[in-house]
């Protein structure tokens, strides 16, 4: 394994070597929060912050996309065909993102990336994209990453690892795309494996001890679907829940999309834009009817399948990487630790259960 000493003092001058070869993304204040967004020329990634507001899942995923347009005017020789929009999949790099953050795409690959169906723009997307993550030394109140499969220093779908010790970053190179990232900066001071090792390995030991919330999950797979389907706490569970929808965009593993035509005259647009399993309208059929017509029916459902069918189908974790977000946003309350632990226990000590 490779380690580089970046000294800040040359942290600027690298970012504007980097200009040349790639896009740049990274978090910056707005306000009172940090966001991801592309940054400009000159401009700085602010990496003081414990995490963004958003997850960065738009720079793969934008919020809107458009993926067609046409001409309904039959003047036009090309009227009534579909003409696929061109898209900017030029090299990118992502600077500072989380090790929840990185490990969330890696979930939602499964969705975008499969046997029988491969989203083009998703892929284009995220196989554009280098990942340089952030290790997270003080982690929030609300963070459970530890056990939800991954953790502060995690490295799962990163190229690069960032550790920020003071005046310098030490960088570990993960895979070949970090190496070129590293090399495109200049930055070429190696720093000793084994120190750097240790310096790491002691600071993720203390990043770790400070995560104070956790979930179980070891029940989940062995529970009754149709069981924990028909389990009676979904009503109190539901009950605050306002469906705002404030969760799902928030989370950095949710991928629902809706697909609609934008038509102004003659001209039109198809989009692709991010959408909620708790919107009332997410599955109404065309005949009027809808098979989630309920809060509570959806509620179960947003939980059910990160935390069971989820669990069910690939057998090695929860849809969820402990980001916190979803507890720290929703403006009711509503905590996926808590329901992960009624429905992990559910059939043993639940007090909701009857």
């Amino acid at each position: 394994m490779k380690y580089i000493n970046i000294d800040k003092k040359s942290w600027a001058s690298g970012l504007e070597n980097l200009y040349e070869n790639y896009r740049l993304f990274g978090p910056v204040k707005n306000n009172k929060h940090h966001v991801f967004k592309e940054l400009s020329k000159g401009e700085l990634p602010d990496l003081n912050y414990l995490n963004t507001l958003l997850s960065p899942k738009s720079i793969v995923f934008p919020q809107s996309e458009t993926m067609f347009e046409y001409s309904l005017d039959e003047s036009k020789e090309d009227h009534h065909i579909l003409k696929e929009i061109n898209k900017d999949y030029s090299p990118r790099a992502l600077i500072g993102i989380r090790p929840c953050d990185a490990a969330s795409f890696l979930l939602v690959k499964r969705n975008f990336d499969t046997p029988e169906y491969k989203d083009p723009y998703w892929l284009s997307a995220y196989e554009a994209t280098i990942f340089i993550g952030l290790a997270c030394s003080s982690p929030c109140s609300t963070c459970f990453c530890t056990s939800a499969g991954c953790g502060p220093f995690h490295e799962d779908g990163l190229d690069l690892l960032l550790v920020d010790e003071g005046k310098n970053f030490i960088a570990k190179i993960l895979t070949p795309r970090g190496e070129n990232f590293i090399k495109s900066a200049g930055w070429e001071t190696e720093a000793d494996p084994t120190a750097a090792e240790k310096i790491i390995k002691d600071m993720k030991i203390k990043a770790e001890e400070k995560i104070a919330s956790f979930v179980s999950t070891d029940q989940l797979k062995n529970k009754s679907t149709t069981r924990l389907y028909d389990a009676p706490f979904w009503e109190e569970i539901a009950f605050a829940c306002i469906n705002c929808g404030t969760c799902t965009y928030a989370c950095p593993t949710c991928w629902c999309f809706d697909i609609q035509d934008e038509v102004s005259k003659s001209s039109g647009l198809r989009m692709r834009n991010w959408d909620s399993c708790m919107f009332p309208l997410f599955t109404l059929h065309g005949t009027g009817y809808n098979p989630r017509n309920t809060k509570v029916q959806r509620v179960r459902q947003r939980f059910m399948h990160k935390l069971k069918y989820y669990v069910d189908k690939y057998s090695d974790g929860i849809q969820c990487v402990g980001c916190g977000r979803c507890i720290r946003l929703c403006p009711v309350n509503i905590d996926i630790r808590r329901v992960c632990d009624i429905m992990n226990n559910y059939g043993s000590r639940s007090r909701l259960e009857t």
